[in-house]
């Protein structure tokens, strides 16, 4: 494999860990979809876990405008799937910390643990294990520059969109892999729901 995984490579692992799974899923808001992918079960493999966050290290190193400031920049992710993500780019990076938010439920604000919070003018790199929808990360960079924190990218390992996902604009963005699954508003309009394939609902 080389030093920066390609997309194929990072396919590979996800499938082969069954991080990345085929089938007919429901999501908590009725969402259907034929893939069901979760990052953290592959990073529960030490070697695969350092292969995809330095991978991702290396993109941000790359940049020519993040590289110079690596030695100040923070990595926030919110909690808890993005962490090891989080702590695998900041001990590739040698950068200055890392630390996350938390919330009860979507409902909710994030909210830093006490004494643990963001300073003004800090620079954030904000990272996590997917973005599909991005509404916590959308929410925590929100929470972040109300603490005057300046966030200048977002990095994740895979990019899975949905017909829902949040636009972040101009906003630098960063990941290893692409994937486009098929999804369904409801079952109604699901075509698996329509040729009676099993149906496994999922939490997250």
């Amino acid at each position: 494999m080389n030093l920066l995984p390609s997309q194929d490579d990072v396919i590979r692992i996800l499938r082969e860990t069954g991080a990345l799974r085929q089938g007919h899923f429901e999501y908590p808001n009725g969402m259907h979809s034929n893939e069901y992918l979760q990052v953290p079960i592959a990073m529960l493999h030490y070697q695969h876990a350092k292969t995809l966050s330095v991978g991702l290290s290396r993109l941000l190193r790359a940049n020519s405008e993040i590289r110079p400031i690596i030695p100040e920049l923070s990595i926030v992710s919110p909690a808890t799937g993005g962490l090891p993500v989080a702590y695998g780019i900041c001990e590739a990076l040698r950068a200055k910390r890392v630390y996350w938010a938390e919330r009860e439920s979507k409902s909710q604000a994030y909210r830093f643990r006490p004494f643990i919070k963001p300073d003004p003018g800090e620079q954030v790199m904000l990272v996590d294990d997917i973005l599909q929808s991005g509404v916590n990360l959308a929410d925590l960079k929100a929470t972040l520059e109300s603490f005057g924190a300046q966030v200048i990218g977002l990095a994740v390992i895979v990019h899975q969109p949905t017909p829902e996902t949040i636009d972040f604009g101009s906003l630098p963005f960063y990941s290893l892999a692409n994937l486009q699954a098929k999804y369904f508003a409801d079952a109604a309009s699901c075509t698996m729901c329509a040729n009676v394939q099993p149906l496994t609902k999922v939490w997250v």
